[in-house]
């Protein structure tokens, strides 16, 4: 069933169509201010009363003033009037400003609100969902989305505030121009309506081909970043890669001129349009205006407020137009955000049966019949595989490359769902449960490493507040790290990495591994579990490492990954990968004496192992005569 609706949302992705209308997105954002800034949507109203209140005082200024002069009013009751104005226009400006100020921290929170919920819901979402293309897309769209002012997810206030202030102003203009023909007010509302559509159409351009700009910007911006990344340096300069890069970036910055004057050449028209049509539209107002005075006595106080109406009414009809169109781009932005969210988990997770975890058991993790096949993949990674993981065994998974270790270690940590058979905890299905339940009964050491540039502490505990720091340096300890961590400068509380702290500091691979290590042990967990930790160590680190591995996971459930036979030996089973499946299984002793797949590698990496053994001892011996020599000379 899950299934069946991800393949639906696909289906509607590539279609371009979305679920998500302009007015459920907006319920979707005044939801999300209510939850966090009621205040916004009250703001965003009150400012687009005052500026249409602005205005609409504005139109009356000079005709009011116009007519005292026509009646010969005194001086006082003239200078009362624009008295009068004045304040007016003083306290609707000052109310304005006010409710300008502080909507922008509102409008803030409100994005940021949503910033949350996507960095929740990519966190917390299934690792299955993550190796999926679109939904890595969608996430980046997403993010994009919500990062800045003039993003979707802030602007959207102000957009509905323009359309507030022209709806205002377009209903106080129809009162004023009310006493004149309906045929001049269709022809201003008809004039503005195809101004817009025309200027819309060309305007358009931009929106049509604005991955294309976002495509040269950004190769435009990487290739002129590149000059300052740390990672270049020594190939820029050993290399000389400067003249190249920098010829890269020239040709992309000369693409991107191209894009904007092609754009703006686009553009011209709209604007050689909206004056012809104003001009036009002023034209047959002023004809008609003078046509009433001759006719009908109209006086020039109410000459100059009709024409001024005339020329407002159609600014408020195309801003009507405008900011709904503005809106509707903005509308499918946010739908973005909302397919995001609203992406479907193919795991169970809050409406999965608690898992609860009990202190001292050891779980049996059962594998059986599974076979796994990665999305748009031809063949199955893994096909058939049926494996028991018994309370407290070391297990090893060994093979070549590409033999499926990674996608069974995977599998057995529930990351991902087979593709067909089933994943066992205790004999029950583990689908049935709360999949963060079952994740809490591992802890895992991959070979892609998550330090993040905070303490030594937290890096090991995971934690900012509540850390046991007797805990933290005793596990430091067992994993052979406590001696290193206490050279440093705070000791457990040293910063690491130097993205964020000046005074970080950064571990070699092997402390790095331990330090993984000593994550793992602090977690505590029933099973553990070891994905090729060792692939970057040389021989000495790397057998310096097992031997803590050896020591510290004895009694304990644990699967190594490794496709480094030398390092099973302290397993209590190995098993042997070759095209996903299990091709053979046994301890270290038995495999060998089998003589197949497994005794041939073995026979292969001990064979280089051994070359480079005589290598470095060829080395010393070379150097020790060199010494020699020339002590004697």
């Amino acid at each position: 069933m899950e299934r069946e609706r991800t393949h639906a949302s696909d289906e509607t992705r590539r279609s371009g169509k979305t679920k998500y209308g302009l007015w459920s997105n907006t319920r979707f954002m005044l939801d999300a201010a209510w939850h966090t800034a009621w205040t916004v949507p009250f703001v965003a109203a009150v400012m687009a009363l005052t500026a249409a209140g602005t205005t609409l005082t504005e139109l009356f200024v000079a005709p009011v003033v116009l007519h005292r002069i026509e009646v010969h009013a005194s001086l006082g009751g003239m200078l009362l009037d624009i008295a009068a104005f004045a304040a007016g226009l003083v306290a609707l400006a000052a109310v304005h400003d006010y409710f300008d100020q502080i909507s922008f921290s509102g409008n803030v929170e409100v994005r940021v609100s949503i910033v949350k919920r996507i960095g929740l819901k990519a966190s917390g979402t299934a690792y299955a969902n993550m190796l999926d293309a679109d939904f890595n897309a969608l996430e980046e769209k997403s993010y994009r989305n919500c990062s800045g002012n003039d993003a979707a997810t802030e602007k959207f206030w102000r957009t509905w505030t323009e359309i507030l202030t022209n709806v205002f102003g377009f209903v106080a203009y129809l009162f004023v121009l009310a006493n004149l023909s309906i045929w001049m007010i269709l022809l201003v509302i008809v004039t503005a309506g195809v101004g817009y559509a025309a200027a819309k159409r060309i305007n358009e351009w931009g929106y049509r081909h604005r991955e294309e700009e976002r495509a040269r910007l950004k190769r435009y911006t990487y290739l002129n970043d590149v000059f300052g990344k740390r990672e270049y340096a020594k190939d820029m300069r050993i290399l000389n890669l400067r003249p190249w890069i920098l010829e890269l970036r020239n040709r992309a910055f000369r693409a991107l001129l191209a894009f904007y004057a092609r754009r703006e050449a686009n553009n011209l028209w709209a604007n050689v349009i909206d004056v012809a049509l104003a001009f036009a539209r002023n034209g047959i107002a002023y004809a008609y205006l003078i046509r009433l005075t001759l006719a009908q006595g109209l006086t020039a106080s109410e000459f100059l407020l009709y024409f001024t109406a005339v020329s407002g009414f159609g600014m408020w009809v195309t801003g009507i137009l405008d900011q709904f169109a503005e809106l509707n781009k903005e509308s499918l932005e946010l739908s973005q955000i909302r397919e995001f969210l609203d992406w479907p988990e193919p795991y169970a997770f809050e409406d999965g049966e608690p898992l609860k975890r009990r202190p001292g058991h050891a779980y049996r993790i059962t594998l059986e019949h599974v076979s796994f096949r990665y999305p748009g993949a031809d063949r199955d990674t893994l096909h058939d595989v049926s494996l028991d993981i018994r309370p407290g065994e070391r297990l090893a998974v060994v093979g070549l490359n590409g033999a499926g270790k990674t996608t069974l270690v995977k599998l057995v940590c529930g990351l991902l769902d087979p593709t067909s058979g089933r994943v066992l905890v205790d004999g029950v299905d583990v689908r049935q449960y709360d999949r963060r339940d079952y994740y809490a009964l591992f802890s895992a050491v991959f070979q892609d490493f998550s330090v993040l540039d905070s303490t030594v502490a937290q890096n090991v505990a995971q934690r900012v507040d509540g850390i046991d720091r007797a805990r933290v340096e005793a596990c430091l300890g067992e994993a052979g790290l406590m001696d290193a961590v206490g050279r440093l400068p705070g000791g457990v509380d040293a910063h690491m990495g130097r993205g964020v702290y000046e005074d970080g500091v950064e571990l070699s691979g092997g402390q790095t591994q331990r330090l993984m290590l000593a994550r793992a042990l602090y977690k505590d967990a029933p099973v553990l579990v070891l994905d090729e930790p060792t692939a970057a160590l040389d021989p000495i680190a790397e057998d310096d490492v097992y031997r803590h591995y050896a020591r510290m996971t004895a009694g304990r459930t644990s699967v190594f990954i490794s496709h480094r036979l030398a390092s099973t030996r302290f397993c209590d089973r190995i098993v042997f990968l070759a095209g996903g499946r299990i091709a053979e299984e046994g301890t270290h002793e038995s495999l060998l004496a089998m003589g197949g797949g497994y005794a041939r590698l073995f026979e292969v990496q001990s064979k280089y192992y051994r070359d480079d053994m005589n290598a470095a001892a060829a080395g010393d011996a070379v150097a020790g005569d060199d010494g020699r020599s020339k002590g004697s000379q």
